[in-house]
C-alpha cells in the first residue's frame, strides 16, 4: 500500500489527509497542537462559541460540499442578520447592501449612509466618467482603487471590508490573489467598477440566498466531523513536531520532536509558510526562500458576555466594522448572539471584537488586562456599552493571517513549480497558498491530494 504523510492538522491538511484516504493510501497526519487548526469551538459563558472564524462562505461549492458528503448538510445555519455596520465619522452606520466587497454599486445609497463625506461620494462617481483599464500585472489593491474610486471610499468601506477578512490593508495587499472577484471586474472590460460590480451583482442567481453557513455547534463541528471520518478510514494521528523533511529511498522521512520519523511514498505540508520553508529548505531551497517571504500578521479576539441591559443601543444587525483611519484598537465587533440565532439567550448579549491587523500590533503587545480595558473603552464609545462583562474570554492568534503581496500567486506558482522537479511527491497547501478563507482551505486539500497522487 502507497503510504503518504500530512503536516498540518488544520482545515486542510485534515482534507488532504481524508482524499489520500479515500484515494487508498495509508496515511499518517502529524499535528502537535489541536485538531482543526483555528477551527474551535470551546465553552464560553455556559455554552459555546468559536474562537475564530465563525462561518464559511455559501456561494462557493466546497464548504457546502463537504458539510454534504460528511451528513452535516441538515445542521447548517446562516446568520439571522443579514446587515452590519460600520464606525465612520463618529458614528455606527449601515452597511449598504448594494456593494460589492466594499465597492459602491447605487452612489445614493453610499450618501444616504453617511459613511463617507459628498466629497467622497463625489470622487467614487468620477469612476463612472473615466474609462476602466485593466490593471498591468498584478498590483495592490489600493493604487487601482483610490484612483478610480477615492481615498474616503477606500479607506471607510474596501479597507475595513477586505482588510478586515485579512486583517491586513489594501494598499499592500494584491488584488489578484486576495480578491480575485474584484480582480475579474477590473479586467471585465466594462467601463467602469463600478459597472463591473454592478454586473456581478446582478448575475448573483438568488440574491436572498445565504451568504454564510456555519454548523450548529460551530465551525469547530466541521473540523472535527472531517477528523472523524479520516479516523474512522484508518488515519494514524501522531502528535509531534515535524523538524526535517529528508529523502529515503524513492521516498521520504519526515524527522519528528521526540516520536519516531514517519516513511512515506507522498508528503503533504499544510502548515504555515514558515514550517514548510523549513521542512522543504535542504531539498528546494528556492521554494523555502520564497516561502520564507510571505509575510503574517497576528490577531486577537476578545470574547465578552454582558447582559442586554448593558448595551444601550438596539442590536438590529450582524456588527460592525472599524476602519483603520479611525485609530481604535478594535477593527471589527461581531454581535454573535444576534447574528446567530441559536446563540441567543433571554437577557444576555455575546460580542467577539477583533483586534490586530498587518502593521498595527500594539493590541497584541499589551497584557490581558490591558487589552480588555481598550476594547471595552472602544465599544462603549461606538456601540454604548455601559454594562461590566459576566464573561470574558481573550485568544490570541499570533502568526495566523498570511498577507499576499503583490505578485503572490506568481511566487506560490515557483514554490509548486520547483518542488515539483527537486522534491517530487511532496506538495504545499494551505491558507499562505491560495487563499485564507474555510472553502478555499478545501479546495486547497483536496487538490494538494490530487497533485500528490499524479506524482505516483
Amino acid at each position: 500500500m502507497a503510504t503518504a504523510a500530512v503536516v498540518g492538522g488544520g482545515i486542510t491538511g485534515l482534507v488532504a489527509a481524508r482524499a489520500l484516504l479515500q484515494a487508498g493510501l495509508d496515511v499518517t497526519l502529524v499535528e502537535p497542537d489541536r485538531i482543526g487548526g483555528k477551527l474551535q469551538t470551546t465553552g464560553f459563558a455556559g455554552g459555546f462559541l468559536d474562537d475564530a472564524a465563525d462561518a464559511f462562505l455559501a456561494r462557493v461549492p466546497e464548504g457546502v460540499a463537504l458539510c454534504r458528503e460528511l451528513g452535516l448538510d441538515g445542521d447548517l445555519v446562516s446568520p439571522a442578520q443579514r446587515s452590519a455596520f460600520v464606525w465612520s465619522r463618529g458614528a455606527l452606520r449601515r452597511l449598504p447592501a448594494e456593494q460589492v466587497l466594499g465597492v459602491p454599486t447605487d452612489l445614493e445609497a453610499l450618501e444616504a449612509s453617511g459613511i463617507v463625506s459628498a466629497a467622497g461620494v463625489a470622487a467614487a462617481r468620477r469612476d463612472l466618467e473615466e474609462p476602466l483599464a485593466a490593471p498591468d500585472g498584478d498590483v495592490a489593491i489600493g493604487e487601482l482603487f483610490r484612483a478610480r474610486l477615492g481615498d474616503e471610499v477606500v479607506d471607510r468601506l474596501v479597507d475595513p471590508l477586505v482588510g478586515g477578512i485579512n486583517a491586513g490593508a489594501v494598499d499592500e495587499l494584491s488584488l489578484a490573489a486576495t480578491v480575485p472577484q474584484l480582480d475579474a471586474a477590473a479586467r471585465s472590460g466594462a467601463p467602469s467598477l463600478i459597472e463591473a460590480c454592478r454586473a456581478q451583482r446582478a448575475a448573483v442567481a438568488d440574491p436572498e440566498a445565504p451568504v454564510f453557513y456555519a454548523p450548529r455547534g460551530g465551525m469547530g463541528a466541521l473540523a472535527q466531523a472531517v477528523h472523524h471520518d479520516a479516523a474512522d478510514r484508518g488515519l494514524h494521528l501522531v502528535r509531534g513536531r515535524a523538524v526535517a523533511l529528508e529523502r529515503e529511498g524513492a521516498g521520504w522521512r519526515l524527522v519528528l520532536d521526540g516520536f519516531p520519523p514517519v516513511d512515506a511514498d507522498l508528503v503533504v505540508l499544510a502548515a504555515p509558510a514558515g514550517v514548510a520553508a523549513g521542512l522543504v529548505r535542504p531539498v528546494a531551497p528556492r521554494a523555502a526562500t520564497l516561502l520564507a517571504g510571505i509575510p503574517y500578521a497576528s490577531v486577537a479576539l476578545v470574547s465578552i458576555a454582558v447582559e442586554r441591559d448593558g448595551v444601550e443601543r438596539e442590536l438590529d444587525g450582524s456588527g460592525y466594522l472599524v476602519p483603520a483611519v479611525e485609530g481604535r484598537t478594535i477593527t471589527a465587533c461581531s454581535w454573535a448572539s444576534s447574528k446567530w440565532a441559536h446563540l441567543a439567550e433571554p437577557g444576555t448579549v455575546w460580542l467577539r471584537a477583533s483586534v490586530g491587523r498587518d502593521g498595527d500590533d500594539r493590541a497584541l503587545r499589551m497584557s490581558d488586562g490591558e487589552l480588555e480595558a481598550a476594547v471595552l473603552a472602544d465599544l462603549a464609545d461606538t456601540m454604548a456599552l455601559v454594562g461590566e462583562p459576566e464573561e470574558v474570554r481573550i485568544t490570541r492568534l499570533p502568526g495566523s493571517f498570511p498577507q499576499y503581496r503583490p505578485g503572490h500567486l506568481a511566487r506560490v506558482d515557483a514554490v509548486d513549480a520547483e518542488l515539483a522537479m527537486a522534491a517530487p511527491g511532496v506538495v504545499v497547501a494551505g491558507a499562505a497558498m491560495r487563499g485564507l478563507g474555510v472553502p478555499a482551505c478545501i479546495r486547497q486539500g483536496q487538490a494538494a491530494a490530487t497533485r500528490a497522487l499524479a506524482t505516483r
